[in-house]
C-alpha cells in the first residue's frame, strides 16, 4: 500500500518493522536511506527538491532507529539491505534509484546486487564503500569514540558540529538534539551498540552492481583524509561518475541540499530514459 504524502507507514520485516514515507510522485522512484544513528529526516531539506521535480521520493528509517521498531539483533549493512529489498517489493518498485549516506552506502550497493530487476541506479553520499584501510590513529580514534557514544549518547549530538564544517541548516541545533534524545531511549541503545559494531565498508559488493551509479562526496568531509580520493575509488568500482559537493561535510544533503539536488536530478533524468 502506498502512503499518503507526509505520513508514516510501516512494513513488517524479519525481526521487527521498518518505518517509511512515500511522496507518490509519478517520476523516478528514489529511495533515501540515512546514515548510522540517524533518522530518515536527514533528507528533510533534499526530499522536497526532488518531489518538486516530479519524482516519487521514499525515505526509510533504519532498523532500531527513527520510527522503526527496536529489538532487532542484526544491524549490519547486509541486514538493512534485506529490509530495503523487502520495501522495494512491498511497493512493487521498478527502476528505483537507491541512495545511501555514510553507513548505508554499502546497503544500497548490496541491495542493487540482490534486486537488479527493481533497481535503476545507485547513489552514494559520503559513503564508506571502497574506503582505504584505517591507519593506527584512525583505529584508535574510532575504538575510543564508539564506546563513548554508547555510554553518552549526547556525544553524538556534539559530534554533529564536526560533521558540518561549513554550512549548517537553520534547524541544525533542534535536529541534533533530537538525535541525542532518540539515542537515550534504552531500547535504542541496543541498536546504537549494534551499529557501532557493524562493518560499514565491506569489500567486493560493488562487483555485483550493473546499473548506473553516481558518487556524491563533500569536499570537506572530516571522515576522510582525502574525500576526493575515496570518491574516485567508489566511482571506479561502480563504473560510475563522481560529483564533489564544494565545502560539503559528511551530510551534504542537509548542509548543501541545493547542490546535492543539482547533481542528483540530472542523474535521475538519465535513469528515466
Amino acid at each position: 500500500m502506498n502512503s499518503t504524502p507526509g505520513t508514516t507507514r510501516y512494513l513488517d520485516v524479519t525481526g521487527g518493522r521498518i518505518a517509511y514515507d512515500d511522496s507518490r510522485g509519478d517520476g523516478v522512484p528514489v529511495v533515501l536511506l540515512p546514515g548510522m544513528l540517524d533518522k530518515r529526516a536527514a533528507y528533510r531539506h533534499l526530499a522536497p527538491l526532488l518531489t518538486a521535480a516530479g519524482h516519487r521520493v521514499i525515505t526509510m528509517d533504519l532498523r532500531g532507529l527513527g520510527e522503526s521498531s527496536t529489538g532487532f539483533t542484526d544491524y549490519t549493512p547486509a541486514a538493512i539491505a534485506d529490509d530495503l529489498v523487502a520495501l522495494l517489493a512491498h511497493l512493487d518498485l521498478h527502476g528505483a534509484v537507491l541512495v545511501g549516506n555514510s553507513y548505508t552506502g554499502a546497503t544500497v550497493v548490496r541491495a542493487a546486487g540482490l534486486a537488479p530487476e527493481r533497481t535503476g541506479g545507485v547513489v552514494l553520499i559520503d559513503a564508506f564503500v571502497e574506503n582505504l584501510p584505517l591507519n593506527g590513529f584512525q583505529k584508535a580514534l574510532f575504538g575510543l569514540v564508539g564506546p563513548l557514544v554508547a555510554a553518552f549518547p549526547g556525544l553524538w549530538s556534539a559530534l554533529q558540529k564536526f560533521y558540518y564544517p561549513t554550512d549548517r541548516p537553520a534547524d541544525f541545533d533542534a535536529y541534533r538534539a533530537g538525535l541525542a534524545e532518540m539515542l537515550r531511549d534504552p531500547a535504542r541503545k541496543a541498536a546504537l551498540r549494534g551499529y557501532l559494531k557493524g562493518d560499514s565498508a565491506p569489500v567486493g559488493w560493488c562487483e555485483a552492481v550493473d546499473v548506473p551509479a553516481l558518487v556524491l562526496m563533500g569536499s570537506k568531509d572530516p571522515d576522510f583524509p582525502n574525500p576526493e580520493l575515496i570518491a574516485d575509488r567508489q566511482a571506479a568500482a561502480l563504473r560510475g561518475r563522481k560529483v564533489m559537493i564544494e565545502n560539503g561535510g559528511h551530510y551534504p544533503m542537509a548542509g548543501h541540499p541545493r547542490a546535492v539536488a543539482d547533481a542528483l536530478l540530472p542523474f535521475l533524468n538519465e535513469v528515466a530514459r
